[in-house]
């Protein structure tokens, strides 16, 4: 089943570059999981480098990148994935809110991006399907001139913070059997 999820910006980093930005999760035959970030608007003002070979990277939030919070029904603990326009990706293991960090056990993602005149979109097939629970998207932009602003389907008072469970906003059923 497909979704569209729209991502606000948070009130205190508002964008000054024009953009909508939403997410399309696509559930696929068999296990697979895809997600489609779609940007719209005024992205030749968004520092995007070029794609290159899908790697693990840390510290992708540095700059701009789109995030993927998975959490299962019942447990404290989440995973977070970080994907970079680069093709560089993360994903890490938390045993609760912002404690017990570890690099996750995780096959890498496909990554696709593709740019326009007035459009980006990055495609993310995970191997792996997303637990019954709940997740939050989230994406970091940055301009060009160095200005960040924060986007997420919630966000939780006081300033951005995409690990806070205010913004895991969106249930995951179990994926029906054929």
């Amino acid at each position: 089943m497909n979704r569209v999820l729209e991502l606000i910006c948070h009130a205190d980093s508002p964008n000054k570059t024009p953009l909508t930005i939403t997410v399309v999760t696509e559930q696929g035959q068999g296990a697979g999981q895809t997600l489609h970030y779609r940007l719209r608007g005024a992205v030749g003002r968004i520092m995007l480098p070029e794609l290159g070979l899908p790697r693990r990277g840390h510290e992708l939030w540095q700059t701009t990148c789109f995030e993927l919070f998975v959490q299962r029904t019942g447990e404290q603990g989440y995973r977070e994935y970080n994907f970079a326009a680069s093709g560089e990706w993360a994903a890490y293991d938390f045993t609760g809110y912002r404690a017990g960090m570890k690099e996750a056990d995780t096959p890498a993602p496909e990554i696709i991006s593709v740019i326009g005149p007035d459009f980006y979109d990055l495609s993310i097939y995970l191997p792996d399907a997303l637990p019954t629970g709940r997740i939050g998207l989230s994406a970091i932009i940055e301009e060009q001139n160095g200005a960040k602003s924060y986007w997420a389907l919630a966000h939780a008072p006081g300033k951005p913070d995409f690990h806070h469970p205010t913004c895991f906003a969106q249930e995951v059923t179990a994926p029906e059997q054929a």
